[in-house]
């Protein structure tokens, strides 16, 4: 088996395009050998805990309304053309992810983070939902089979809150500095949302590699 450590935050858009572009390699190579851990890069570090207004978040970082058309553009294209279930329109607040990655850990723990992610993903993108509100938070564990009252009872307290912390500091100290970003066998970095037939391509060359 080979080790794909993916640095993510739940509220990237390119994030979750590449989930899906590795999803369908993954699918259309069945053999691959990957086993894939997330791991927490927070793309707003310094987020208020109750979140932002989504359209002043966007406008505060990319320099008013046009600065966030244009830098959304090619996202909304490119969901548009790969995955038509995105609705950016529905997104009303822009959250702090600390909780989710704290979540994302936890299921972990329950070999369950493949799919937590892939949960919060659609509740962000598909459905608008805060993901960084603990009612959210524990609906969507409850969804995944997750005990969602010990959930809640772990989101009331800080446990694991410096550990994730920790992980994204130490990301940010070996050079990350935007996601996603892939590491294949803890040896060669893949940056940015890859489209479907570069991981293809990766998958049958390590399988050539296995069988030489």
């Amino acid at each position: 088996m080979i080790k794909l450590d993916i640095f993510h935050d739940p509220i990237c858009p390119w994030c979750y395009l590449g989930k899906a572009r590795l999803d369908r390699a993954m699918e259309a190579r069945p053999n691959h050998q990957f086993v894939v851990e997330w791991h927490p890069f927070q793309l707003n570090p310094d987020m208020p805990a109750e979140g932002m207004e989504r359209r002043a978040y966007l406008e505060g970082k990319f320099g008013g309304v046009q600065g966030a058309i244009d830098a959304y553009r090619p996202i909304v294209e490119t969901a548009a053309a790969e995955a038509p279930k995105v609705d950016l329109g529905k997104i009303t607040r822009t959250p702090n992810t600390l909780d989710a990655h704290r979540l994302i850990h936890w299921a972990g723990l329950e070999g369950m983070q493949t799919p937590i992610v892939a949960a919060l993903y659609r509740a962000y993108f598909h459905d608008g939902r805060d993901i960084g509100d603990a009612e959210v938070l524990c609906d969507i564990a409850d969804s995944m089979s997750m005990d969602a009252s010990l959930v809640a009872r772990l989101l009331a307290t800080d446990e694991d809150a410096d550990m994730i912390r920790a992980r994204d500091a130490h990301a940010r100290e070996r050079g990350i500095s935007g996601v996603p970003l892939y590491v294949v066998a803890n040896q060669h970095a893949v940056s940015g949302a890859q489209n479907a037939d570069l991981w293809m391509s990766v998958i049958d060359e390590l399988a050539q590699k296995d069988l030489s």
